[in-house]
């Protein structure tokens, strides 16, 4: 296989991407292996490569006595043609053992646009994209945040993860390592798998539609346990990743990760994360440090990013933060900050090794849309936030809005532009007419997406949406703001694949035969074909875009995330009377659900931690 690959990685762009062989890697003895496990990341080797969910599970299949877990990557078109050229199949980096031979293929499903590219990696696998015309192994598994929804994709996957994979993975490897040990052939081990809480085997359920072809739920076809997602509940002692597989490409984020806490509370109504991943959990911040530390000596990196949904939320950050930055030549990021004064300070103290601009989302130009959102934040904030910035020397500024959000006017979106000029006088006033702030303002567009508030929600259609960004882009010219926003057929086709139910997988098939490919890449994008796709499919897309009815069975209800359906109605209701839900691990409990349904007692971080 090495000397095939050698003949043809000179005649593709970053053959790097496809040799393996990077620090921290691990080939083990194969007379040793009992089990052989893919992981698979359905984009490029620079994305997937800083995904961290993918460098715990590595490790910790990896630590797995007679256990190989290898990396798999979507190929760039140039490397596909090569493969196909060749008649070679997709491979896995480790040990370059074909696809087809591994026990397990895991997919990662962090984004709906790469969906098309899981089919493309099971063919390049000489392996049917669909499920029932495989009859043998290897099993093909999903998870991630795109398996809240699996219909879509329930044809071409034999099981799907809910939820976290740190302890499910371990029984599913247990059950399969017992069951081709015992002989057993695909459908028995699956419906062994069937019987682990957190594993859903589409072909063991079946959809109903009433005649007028309106979905009407799942029936299963035998006795399984409910379909509800797994969490961590001792998520403070879960062990962390001692090394990080170091890539030889430079990825999209270059530099060490460490996830301090995971779920957020503070309940944003668009965001899927924020229920998905609920409740809040922290790690000691001593863990955190020895990590830390090991983790930049393991890799070589100089800096070390501060992962959570919300990072200055965690109780001990300010101390977190000091105490890695008095390690010489480190330098540490913090992704993800609330908009406020004190997000600044902390960002503040990272700035000590290396100055970055600063990240600050707003995600709506008014207060009454805020309100509407639950964002939590008031003008005063992203002022007061802006100021401190700008007396702290920042002089780069990004801002993140998103447009077609449910209730927004024209008085919204001028909100923005008036938002945007009034912090730029402001750095003006404090730092001096001839000043001048480089200011980047992203405007995306408004998913609905499943398990939140607004999943009822209708997507605005297309003349209505460019009319907005229009507004926007006409009073922001360059060069003195850029302005990004968001392609509405690339919006409108995250829509459909993130609400659907299984009549869309056989859209996502006819759209990848077509050629459709690595979606989430405008250069290869290709809306008419999904066009063609959907309507050969017989999809009503603009029924599928608008609002759905409170009183549908929407095609994810049987996934259990703990949150519960009311709970979600009645956040939509109080958005329609601008009524906050505040953050609960600061104030009572929101009644959410998820802590009673899995009898966890929640985290309460009793007030917001001082900068000095």
């Amino acid at each position: 296989m090495w000397d095939k690959l050698n003949s043809l990685l000179p005649y593709v762009e970053k053959p790097a991407r496809y040799i393996g062989n990077e620090i921290n890697s691990v080939v083990k003895d194969q007379g040793e292996v009992e089990l052989r496990f893919a992981l698979a990341f359905p984009d490029v080797y620079e994305i997937g490569s800083s995904y961290m969910g993918f460098q715990i599970l590595y490790e910790i299949i990896n630590d797995i006595p007679g256990a190989q877990a290898e990396r798999v990557f979507a190929p760039w078109p140039d490397m596909e043609t090569k493969l196909r050229e060749h008649d070679l199949a997709l491979y896995g980096l480790e040990t370059k053992t074909g696809l087809h031979a591994f026990d397990i293929i895991g997919f990662t499903l962090q984004y709906e646009l790469g969906y098309t590219n899981i089919l493309n990696m099971l063919d390049l696998a000489g392996l049917s994209p669909y499920a029932h015309e495989r009859t043998d192994f290897p099993l093909v598994l999903a998870g991630g945040p795109g398996a809240m929804n699996p219909e879509p994709l329930a044809d071409f996957i034999d099981a799907f993860v809910l939820g976290e994979g740190e302890e499910i993975v371990l029984e599913i490897i247990d059950t399969v390592r017992e069951a081709r040990k015992q002989g057993k052939d695909k459908g028995e081990t699956l419906a062994k798998l069937a019987l682990i809480p957190g594993i859903y085997v589409p072909k063991f359920y079946s959809p109903v539609y009433d005649p007028q072809g309106v979905y009407k739920g799942l029936e299963p076809m035998g006795d399984f346990p409910p379909l509800r997602k797994r969490i961590i509940r001792a998520f403070a002692g879960l062990p962390l990743p001692r090394k990080l597989v170091v890539p030889l490409v430079q990825p999209v984020h270059d530099r060490v990760s460490i996830e301090i806490c995971r779920g957020c509370a503070r309940g944003c109504r668009f965001c899927q994360a924020g229920m998905l991943y609920r409740p809040v959990r922290e790690r000691p911040r001593a863990k955190l440090v020895e990590q830390g530390e090991l983790l930049l000596r393991n890799t070589g990196s100089g800096e070390i990013s501060l992962s959570s949904l919300s990072s200055a939320d965690y109780s001990e950050i300010q101390a977190l933060v000091e105490t890695l930055m008095a390690r010489d030549g480190t330098s540490v990021s913090l992704p993800s900050l609330r908009v406020d004064s004190y997000s600044v300070e902390l960002a503040r103290l990272t700035k000590a090794v290396r100055k970055t601009g600063l990240t600050l989302a707003p995600e709506a130009g008014s207060q009454r849309l805020r309100d509407v959102i639950n964002k939590n934040v008031s003008e005063e904030d992203i002022f007061s936030a802006a100021r401190k910035a700008f007396e702290s020397g920042w002089d780069s500024l990004k801002l993140y809005f998103m447009l077609g959000l449910p209730t927004e006017t024209d008085e919204d979106i001028v909100g923005i532009i008036h938002m945007v000029r009034s912090l730029e006088r402001m750095y003006r006033e404090i730092r001096g007419r001839k000043s001048r702030l480089k200011i980047s303002v992203g405007v995306s567009t408004f998913i609905p997406k499943a398990h939140t508030p607004f999943q009822w929600a209708a997507f605005l259609e297309r003349r209505e949406v460019e009319r907005r960004q229009r507004l926007i882009l006409d009073s922001m010219r360059p060069p003195m703001y850029k302005v990004h926003t968001s392609n509405w057929e690339e919006s409108k086709l995250e829509v459909l694949l993130a609400r659907g139910d299984r009549k869309v997988g056989r859209a996502i098939f006819l759209a990848w035969q077509k050629g459709c490919r690595f979606d989430a890449w405008s250069e290869h994008f290709r809306p008419q074909l999904w066009h063609e796709a959907f309507a050969e499919a017989d999809i009503d897309v603009s029924s599928a875009l608008g609002e759905i009815p409170l009183t549908a069975v929407l095609p994810w209800d049987h996934i259990d995330i703990g949150v519960s359906k009311d709970f979600l109605q009645q956040e939509l209701a109080k958005a329609k009377e601008l009524q906050e839900t505040k953050d609960c691990t600061f104030t009572d409990c929101s009644n959410c659900g998820v802590c009673g349904d899995f009898s966890m007692t929640p985290l309460q971080r009793g007030g917001k931690p001082k900068c000095d």
